[in-house]
C-alpha cells in the first residue's frame, strides 16, 4: 500500500524509524503469538460445556475482541505512519518533532524532553507527544522563546533553553 492509498481523512502517525519497528512488531508478537494463545484458551473453555454460564468463555470471548482490536489499530498506525528523522532538521535552531528541547520552568527547574509522534511518547523516559500540551505550544519556538502551556494540572511557564 502506498500513501496514496490511505484516504485523505486518516490522521497521519508520525514515528521514528524505531517507533515503526517497535509497532510492527507488536502486530507481528500479537498476530503469530498472542491469538493462538486466546485462541486456545476459547477452545479449552467451550470444552466446558454450558456457554451461558461459563465465565471463562466469557473471559475469553472479551480477550480475543480486545486482541482483535488492538491489531486493527496497529494495523491503522502503520499503514498511514509518516516517518520522522530523529536529530536532523531542515530548520534549525527550531523546536519540531524529533528534537530534544532543555526547558526552564518559572521557578527554576530544568526539564529535558525529546518530541515524538503521539504513538511513541513515553513521559517516564523524557518522550512527549507533539500533540500533548507542553509539545504542542513548544513546536515552531526557538531557544530564549517562552511559552505559557495549559496543563490539565494547570497553567505553567516554560523558557527554551537549548535545542538539538
Amino acid at each position: 500500500m502506498t500513501k496514496k492509498d490511505i484516504p485523505e481523512t486518516t490522521k497521519k502517525v508520525l514515528v521514528t524509524k524505531e517507533g515503526l519497528r517497535k509497532l510492527e512488531e507488536e502486530q507481528q508478537y500479537l498476530i503469530t503469538v498472542r491469538r493462538k494463545e486466546v485462541s486456545e484458551r476459547l477452545a479449552e473453555a467451550i470444552s466446558y460445556g454450558d456457554l451461558s454460564e461459563n465465565s471463562e468463555y466469557d473471559e475469553a470471548k472479551n480477550e480475543q475482541a480486545f486482541l482483535e482490536q488492538r491489531i486493527k489499530e496497529l494495523e491503522e498506525q502503520i499503514k498511514s505512519a509518516e516517518i520522522i528523522t530523529e536529530g536532523i532538521s531542515d530548520k534549525k535552531g527550531v523546536v519540531q518533532i524529533g528534537s530534544t528541547v532543555k526547558l526552564r520552568i518559572a521557578g527554576g527547574e530544568d526539564h529535558e524532553y525529546t518530541i515524538v509522534g503521539s504513538t511513541e511518547a513515553d513521559p517516564m523516559m523524557h518522550k512527549i507527544s507533539n500533540e500533548s500540551p507542553v509539545g504542542e505550544a513548544i513546536l515552531g519556538k526557538k531557544v530564549k522563546d517562552k511559552v505559557k502551556v495549559k496543563a490539565p494540572g494547570g497553567s505553567f511557564e516554560y523558557e527554551i533553553l537549548k535545542i538539538s
